[in-house]
């Protein structure tokens, strides 16, 4: 085993004893304050109760208290994991496949799409669920669009893809700035406003599977198919030669990485940089190869978007949106980035 592959290595495993960590302090942390013995004793309890169906610990906490953790902030804290691992991982897979570090999971116009059908949801008045689904659909079928128009243009498939990216996503945020100045100024232009900021506040326990399996079926194949992402960063012509079907694998990467986006942004809106910054920290923790970027992403961008969220709804009396501090944090971190890599340079 070479240097290189025990750093990265050791580097997984740091990331996921952080993640692990985040994940129990996040419990601790809030409004109404549960002893981190309570805590585990809860979690314990109840992880218990769905195989054996009854208590396994004497219950030495309120009601209250179990509400808090269980029926708050566990799905919240799971949704963040999930949220940032999907974000990161997709930005990882655009910026393998285009080959260009600045590439980002808004590239294709999931995201922008993703807004315009939750803005049009609540213009409609439409329930929560449903503002989750008409989002989720309207980021889905901005990539199929983009896709369409890439496939029938002449001209460099990748080239065309994101001018088509570009176009549409235009398109779609004139369409939600229009739904915002037709929208009820009382009413639904603060949801609607509220909604692009990004937020995780309303999260249930429901809400976890249906984002779970979208969300699977996306971070599955990425994992998989990892290291023919190293053989896409050698250019079409060695990839070629080297007998792999280029465009097979990049459409399936695109698609899986767009899933992942749309499921992303239907469930907590609009949270932008993680995508692009989370795989720069990655790179410069295990290095570029994607078999242990790819998981390194995973990790890396559920502990950074958990610890996001724990800030967001404990530094003030009122909760920050989630991504104003995605913005506030991820710019001027990438900014950091960028100057040391040319230092370096």
């Amino acid at each position: 085993m070479s240097k290189s592959v025990r750093r990265s290595a050791r580097v997984l495993w740091g990331l996921g004893a952080l993640l692990a960590g985040l994940f129990l302090l996040s419990f601790y942390l809030g409004r109404y304050g549960v002893p981190p013995i309570q805590v585990i004793k809860i979690l314990y309890t109840r992880f218990i109760e769905l195989f054996r169906g009854a208590d396994s610990l004497p219950r030495t906490w309120t009601k209250e208290m179990e509400i808090a953790v269980i029926n708050i902030r566990l799905p919240r804290i799971v949704m963040a994991c999930l949220v940032g691992c999907s974000l990161s991982a997709a930005g990882a897979a655009f910026q393998g496949v285009f080959r260009n570090p600045m590439a980002s999971p808004d590239i294709l116009g999931a995201s922008s799409g993703a807004a315009f059908g939750a803005a049009l949801a609540i213009l409609l008045g439409a329930s929560s669920r449903m503002i989750t689904v008409s989002s989720f659909c309207f980021g889905l079928i901005t990539v199929a669009l983009v896709m369409l128009v890439a496939h029938r243009a002449p001209g460099q498939k990748l080239v065309n893809l994101i001018l088509a990216g570009i176009m549409l996503s235009s398109l779609f945020n004139a369409g939600t700035s229009y739904i915002k100045l037709v929208a009820d100024p009382s009413n639904q232009l603060p949801q609607i406003t509220y909604w692009l900021m990004g937020s995780l506040s309303g999260t249930r326990l429901g809400d976890i599977p249906r984002a779970f399996i979208p969300m699977a079926a996306g971070l599955l194949p990425l994992f998989f198919l990892r290291w023919q992402l190293n053989i896409l960063s050698l250019g079409e012509n060695e990839a070629r030669t080297l007998g792999v079907n280029t465009d097979l694998i990049r459409t399936v990467v695109l698609l899986c990485a767009t899933l992942l986006t749309a499921s992303a942004v239907s469930v907590s809106g609009m949270i932008g940089w993680v995508g692009l910054v989370i795989p720069h920290l990655c790179r410069k923790l295990a290095g570029s190869d994607h078999t242990y970027l790819i998981p390194g992403t995973f990790l890396c961008g559920a502990a950074f978007l958990l610890l996001v969220d724990d800030i967001s709804r404990n530094l003030l009396a009122v909760e920050i949106p989630i991504g104003i501090l995605t913005a506030c944090i991820g710019a001027p971190f990438f900014i950091y980035l960028i100057t040391r890599k040319e230092k370096q340079a």
